[in-house]
């Protein structure tokens, strides 16, 4: 059977999964404000990222947080259907270790998967505002089946672009033309949609002026050019090995993409969301433009990226669970607290130390070839092992909320093993550990003053 003849048993399923959708709870879990006031309880949409099933997250935000159509702009960068699983690739020991990211298979084929995307995309619809866009990254793989769904679910006459994002990245071949391109999906839920068009440089012939009445020129290193409205086909360069927002994650895009696409369709303070965050490049390019932002992921490697991305750009957000994490934690962690007294004064210095990591369960993170590199590596140097570590000096055992004094997160290969408080008094410390495959734990311990 073709999967042409499958189209309207495909959407028949994917409508009965997202009628049949039911919600979990959000928990909060982790709060980090920088020493801003505290998030406004009625406020449930201000920078939330959430670790979970995005089709139980969307239902919840439905029914329990009352977003529907308060979402300004939904971008989703969700599995190409490329048959592949894709690595993250981080630096430990001098290594570098490959590790699973996601996998991008789907047993049941192509139909399965478009099921699955139907289903969601019926939710982003009803959480999509009324003068909002979706954009839908997708590649050669599925983009014409998914455009199709699309039409049905937001109508043929709300698609809004196709947006070709083309690249020099990537490989070749000698038995077709180098596939150099991704195609963005750009739909309205109604007519009355918010466009702020965008310019760009267009060059003269010749890289010389025209002195055309009323056309103003500009020049720069490449020559003489007029600003024109953006075109529908974007060359924009991947995220290179050695640029600044690299984070090892796979299948990261750059921060100009989504900014581009953000400043098209929204303003100071609009709500944006990606329900398949990955490295979380919306999160971070809202917060950098004053957006509210949600960022979901059912990966924890991908939400402890999130996590230590935002944190290491002083941007303030909350962390929920829909659910438990499944197997607990598999590392095995040494923390510990040495209290000096403090030069002329009845308070004292607490310094909290990373001692040691050990992981349980490689299986579960890298493949055979990668377990000795790992396990050795783990030997001789831990705490290499370690991607960021935070502190909640006060924490709090009455909500159980972590909520860190400080974010420790590695740069440049280099991660601080220790932090200070000046203390006055009783503490209860949290500290929270994240290894670089993104398995996390906490660890206890008090000064009793």
């Amino acid at each position: 059977m073709s999967l042409i003849s499958e189209f309207t048993r495909i959407k028949k399923a994917g409508k009965r999964q997202y009628e049949n959708a039911k919600g979990k709870p959000l928990s909060l879990i982790e709060e980090i404000t920088w020493g801003q006031k505290p998030f406004d309880a009625q406020d449930d949409a201000e920078n939330m990222v959430i670790h979970g099933d995005n089709k139980e997250v969307m239902k919840t935000l439905l029914s329990e947080y009352d977003m529907a159509g308060k979402v300004k702009m939904i971008y989703i960068d969700p599995p190409f259907f490329s048959k592949a699983d894709y690595d993250a690739v981080v630096k430990a020991g001098g290594e570098n270790i490959r590790h699973l990211a996601y996998a991008d298979k789907w047993e049941k084929g192509l139909s399965s998967y478009l099921k699955m995307l139907t289903a969601r995309l019926y939710l982003m619809r009803d959480l999509l505002a009324e003068d909002g866009l979706i954009w839908v990254h997708l590649d050669w793989h599925a983009a014409h089946y998914v455009k199709v769904f699309m039409d049905e679910i937001f109508g043929e006459k709300n698609f809004v672009n196709e947006i070709i994002w083309t690249y020099k990245s990537g490989g070749s071949s000698k038995r077709h033309f180098s596939r150099k391109h991704d195609t963005i999906l750009v739909y309205s839920k109604t007519a009355k949609y918010d466009f702020f068009p965008q310019q760009e440089k267009s060059y003269n012939r010749q890289l010389k002026p025209y002195h055309f009445r009323g056309v103003k020129e500009y020049k720069d290193e490449v020559g003489w050019y007029t600003l024109v409205g953006m075109k529908d086909v974007w060359n924009i360069d991947m995220v290179g090995r050695t640029s600044s927002e690299r984070t090892g994650y796979a299948t990261q895009k750059p921060e100009q993409l989504l900014l581009r696409m953000m400043e098209s369709c929204t303003k100071e303070g609009d709500l944006c969301a990606d329900f398949f965050c990955g490295s979380g490049t919306l999160a971070a390019v809202a917060a950098s433009r004053n957006r509210r932002f949600i960022a979901c992921d059912a990966g924890e490697l991908a939400v402890e990226s999130t996590i230590g991305r935002l944190a290491k750009g002083n941007t303030s957000f909350r962390v929920f669970e829909a659910g438990k994490r499944d197997g607990g934690s598999r590392l095995n962690v040494k923390v510990g607290l040495e209290v000096e007294p403090f030069p002329a004064s009845d308070k004292v210095l607490l310094r909290v130390r990373l001692l040691s990591l050990s992981e349980r369960g490689l299986e579960k993170s890298v493949d055979e070839k990668m377990r000795e590199t790992v396990r050795r590596i783990a030997r001789e140097k831990p705490l290499d092992m370690v991607s960021s570590w935070s502190v909640d000096f006060e924490f709090n055992d009455a909500d159980g909320i972590h909520r860190p004094d400080l974010v420790l997160t590695r740069t440049k290969g280099d991660l601080p093993d220790f932090c200070e408080k000046i203390a006055d008094g009783p503490c209860r410390i949290r500290v929270k550990i994240v290894d670089i495959f993104g398995n996390s734990t906490y660890e206890r311990m008090e000064y009793e003053g």
